[in-house]
Formats: C-alpha cells, sequence, structure tokens
C-alpha cells in the first residue's frame, strides 16, 4: 500500500502548520491521486515529526512511503537532514520502502504554477 507524506520544515506559528496540514487535506481529496494515505510531517518545532510520521503511515498499512519535502530551496534540510531521518527509519524498517522524491522548488512545474497564481 502506498501513502504520501508531505514533509515540511515547521513554525512556531501554529496557522503556519496548520495551512501544510489543509495542503495534505487538499492533495487527499484531489481525484484519481493513486495514494492510499496523504499524511504530513515537520523536521522541527512541530508534530508529528518525520520519523513519528513514517512510523504512523507503517500503523496505517503502508509498505511503500513517498516522501515530498515541500520546500522550496535545497538547503541543508532537503539536502542532509530529511535524507538522514529516512536513511535511520529504514535502517530500522527495512520492510518498508521510501522514496524521497525530489522537493517543491525543483518541479518543472513551479514556473507554470507561480504565473498562474500571480495571474
Amino acid at each position: 500500500m502506498s501513502s504520501l507524506l508531505t514533509i515540511a520544515h515547521g513554525s512556531r506559528r501554529a496557522a503556519s502548520n496548520d495551512e501544510v496540514r489543509q495542503l495534505a487535506d487538499a492533495v487527499r481529496a484531489q481525484p484519481g491521486q493513486a495514494y492510499a494515505h496523504v499524511e504530513t510531517a515537520f523536521l522541527e518545532l512541530a508534530e508529528p515529526s518525520i520519523p513519528d510520521g513514517l512510523v504512523a503511515l507503517v500503523g496505517k498499512g503502508a509498505t511503500e512511503i513517498v516522501a515530498f519535502p515541500y520546500f522550496l530551496a535545497a538547503g541543508t534540510h532537503v539536502a542532509q537532514d530529511i535524507p538522514d531521518a529516512i536513511a535511520e527509519f529504514t535502517a530500522k524498517h527495512p520492510e518498508v520502502a521510501v522514496r524521497l522524491t525530489q522537493h517543491l522548488g525543483a518541479s518543472a512545474v513551479l514556473p507554470a504554477a507561480i504565473l498562474n497564481v500571480a495571474g
């Protein structure tokens, strides 16, 4: 069973974290989306953490998890912290396949999305 985990930075501002959770709700509601579960995790400052988010998906039956870094630039968090957290999880859960995607900022569709939003 394939699941999607959107990974955001996390904020001291609760409304910002809620915005990311609402994005997951909107992704989950997309017609034809292929994931059994769509959840959110945070690198820091908010819950669930990345390890807790991964474990929660396994608890829901996930055998394959797509981890999507909801970050615009490939800083240390994208290049090191997130891959390290996933590697630590997969070492403990080798039966679960975790695929880390490119971060949002690397998406080829982002320029068109920016123009669409800027209108």
